[in-house]
């Protein structure tokens, strides 16, 4: 008989009053939002808009004005536009700040693995001197020849200086 709860099975979904939304999603698209509203467009696209709000308001007669002067409803657009703008925007930091996390995570593990093959190869290296050390170089072969060469004339001058014949 299987058991209802176990690892096996999968569990029902169940409904929920709370919106269902992709974090991942979510995030990106804040990091968009985030990064247009860094720009020098959005502050012009901003500026003529509070211009042309104010002087729609100000100068169009009065039966088309629709936020009279000390333009409250105007006041409230900005204030709901903050208002979502700065949790967006720490929303970005935040998962700017984790992907930095990330590869500074990464960056020390490969400094690590860097310096591990360093200290491999500073050993080895050790090792090779070492082992060369104790092998006869050109130089030292050519100089052993060269004092055998003049011990073999020497003593053929001497044999031949001894042989009268």
């Amino acid at each position: 008989m299987a058991r209802k709860n176990g690892l096996d099975t999968p569990r029902e979904t169940r409904r929920s009053l709370r919106p269902n939304y992709d974090p991942e999603a979510f995030g990106r698209l804040s990091e968009r939002f985030a990064r247009f509203l860094g720009t020098a467009r959005f502050l012009v696209y901003m500026t003529f808009f509070v211009m042309f709000w104010v002087l729609w308001n100000a100068l169009a007669p009065v039966g088309l004005r629709f936020d009279d002067y000390p333009f409250i409803f105007l006041t409230l657009i900005l204030s709901l536009q903050a208002s979502y703008a700065a949790p967006l925007i720490l929303l970005a930091q935040n998962r700017q700040a984790d992907r930095d996390r990330i590869q500074l995570n990464e960056d020390r593990a490969q400094n690590e693995r860097s310096i591990a093959d360093t200290e491999y190869l500073t050993r080895e290296l050790a090792a090779l001197r070492n082992s060369l050390g104790e092998v006869a170089t050109r130089d030292f072969v050519r100089s052993e020849l060269s004092d055998l060469v003049d011990e073999l004339a020497k003593e053929l001058r001497r044999d031949t200086q001894s042989d009268p014949e």
